[in-house]
């Protein structure tokens, strides 16, 4: 079982409240199982971290990165993350904004690809 921080679940409340664009487009698409049946969560914390989407039963993280992600501080504490986050046996995938308002459904296919 993955480990839990109760103190960001306020905070994964507030971010499902405020989706970026990327994150409504994404979200749009996993939705509902929409893709192979799949499950996905939105904003959810695991361990000290709130990921963008979570799907359980496929052990995948899919993390949405904006424009304050291509900072040398910020490429570290993601890499931090995803080192956790596969340490804890999950995949991490990630995208930047622009790929998924371009080309969504590039993204969506990436995910049919991985999802076995």
């Amino acid at each position: 079982m993955l480990e839990y921080n109760g103190e960001n679940k306020h905070l994964a409340r507030q971010n499902r409240k405020n989706p970026t664009d990327a994150e409504k487009l994404f979200w749009s698409k996993v939705r509902r199982k929409q893709i192979k049946g799949y499950q996905f969560y939105r904003q959810k914390p695991i361990g000290g971290y709130i990921v963008d989407f979570y799907c359980p039963s496929a052990k995948l993280v899919v993390e949405i990165d904006g424009g304050g992600h291509f900072t040398p501080e910020m490429e570290i504490a993601d890499n931090k993350r995803s080192f956790y986050l596969k340490n804890v046996g999950l995949e991490v995938l990630r995208f930047n904004n622009t790929e998924v308002m371009t080309n969504i459904d590039g993204v969506v296919e990436r995910l049919y690809t991985i999802l076995p």
